[in-house]
Formats: C-alpha cells, structure tokens, sequence
C-alpha cells in the first residue's frame, strides 16, 4: 500500500505545475477525429476519481460489493468537458485527488481484501481496483502531457 500512496502523493505535488502550463486553448484541441482533447482526458479522470471514491468508501464497509460499469464517453458527453475552463478542471481534478489520498491512507488493513465486482466482471480485491486506479491515472496523465 506504500508503493501506492506515494504514487498518488507524487501526482498530486507534480502535476499541478505542469497542467497549468497547458493553456485553455491547447487543452481544448482534439487531436484527431474520435479522440478527446486535453480536457475531456482530464474530465475522464475526474470521473474516474468520483467512481473510485465510491468504490474505495462503500466497499471498506462491505466485504462484496457490486458497482455498475462507468460509461465512459456518454458521462464526459454529458458533462461537457470541452467546454469548461481548464483551470477549473485542474481545480477539481487536485482536490478530488487529495480527498482520495485521504481516504486510501485511512482504509483499514481489513477492508484490503473485500471484494468489488465493477460491470459484471469477477470480483478483485478493493487493493487491486486502488492499484488499478492509480496505473489509469498515471496513463492518462501521460498522454496529457504528450
């Protein structure tokens, strides 16, 4: 669980900095046809840190837990990331991201191996899915920052 505390931690104080020197119109453009551009990633990993924050509180208090499947391009569809500011979005995506810090840091030792079932698919462990959390994370950042 270290390992991916300090993984988080280290996004939250790094890429701050770095996403503010993206201005709103380069954050803005598509990159090609059927891709998102710079915000609506950011807008995916909003929407991934508000399902994740579900998951990892609601499933510390249960030891199976079934979530449904997060519908990607209808959710950043309808909340029309492309059309918000991109300081706005670094805002949110920062506190949603220091809030579940928090939370992973105070997830007991105990709930580590209940198990979430996310669209159907087999159970993982609640550890896995915050491992898996974090590896998204950090790809999508990635490609932000191409």
């Amino acid at each position: 669980m270290t390992g991916l505390l300090s993984g988080l931690a280290s996004a939250i104080e790094t890429m701050p900095p770095l996403l503010g020197r993206i201005t709103d119109s380069e954050a803005a453009r598509k990159p090609g046809p059927g891709r998102w551009s710079k915000k609506e990633i950011l807008g995916h990993l909003i929407d991934s840190a508000a399902n994740n924050h579900q998951r990892f509180v609601r499933a510390q208090l249960t030891p199976h837990l079934h979530f449904p499947e997060y519908e990607q391009e209808s959710w950043v569809a309808a909340q029309s990331y492309a059309t918000e500011a991109w300081p706005e979005l670094v805002t949110l995506w920062l506190a949603l991201n220091r809030h579940l810090l928090h939370v992973l840091r105070a997830l007991p030792d105990s709930a580590l191996q209940h198990e979430v079932s996310i669209g159907g698919k087999p159970p993982v462990a609640l550890f896995e899915v915050a491992e898996g959390y974090l590896r998204h994370l950090n790809h999508h950042l990635s490609q932000i920052l191409q």
